[in-house]
């Protein structure tokens, strides 16, 4: 007789699969948010299955089900500062561990980051810009001083 294993993982379905995949490369903060990844796979699950119901294509129904699962989640402070790595401080920071210590800036630029109001398409605003310069030139410090 088999036994279910008891761990903290998720079920993974479809949708849970594809938002846990997708939040370990956007923002790896929230990728061990298992209530959160069960409750937002299980609100796309929900919206596919209505969607084809209401007579929507599979297609349609991907679509309208791709915007529950990944609301609030298209801008990511994370990427922003792997990107800033990559491109402001090829010199100093090997590209292969500029995620790592993206990670790690992550927990150290908390003030920057918590004084913008992030929505999905914030990567369009002047915001951004500001936002941009700003992390730079507080990790240009942050390196300046060893990290």
């Amino acid at each position: 007789m088999a036994t279910k294993s008891n761990t903290s993982a998720v079920e993974l379905s479809y949708f849970r699969l594809s938002l846990l995949s997708y939040l370990q490369d956007t923002h790896p903060d929230k990728a061990t948010d298992y209530d959160f990844i069960a409750a937002r796979g299980d609100a796309a699950a929900e919206a596919y299955s209505q969607a084809i119901k209401s007579g929507h294509t599979h297609d349609e129904a991907e679509v309208i089900s791709s915007q529950v699962l990944y609301e609030g989640l298209h801008f990511s402070t994370y990427r922003t500062l792997v990107t800033i790595l990559w491109e402001e401080f090829f010199k100093e920071v090997n590209p292969t561990g500029a995620e790592g210590i993206a990670i790690e800036l992550l927990s150290r630029l908390t003030d920057t980051i918590q004084k913008y109001t992030f929505s999905d398409d914030f990567a369009d605003t002047p915001q951004y810009n500001q936002f941009y310069t700003e992390l730079t030139g507080e990790i240009q410090i942050l390196l300046e001083n060893g990290l």
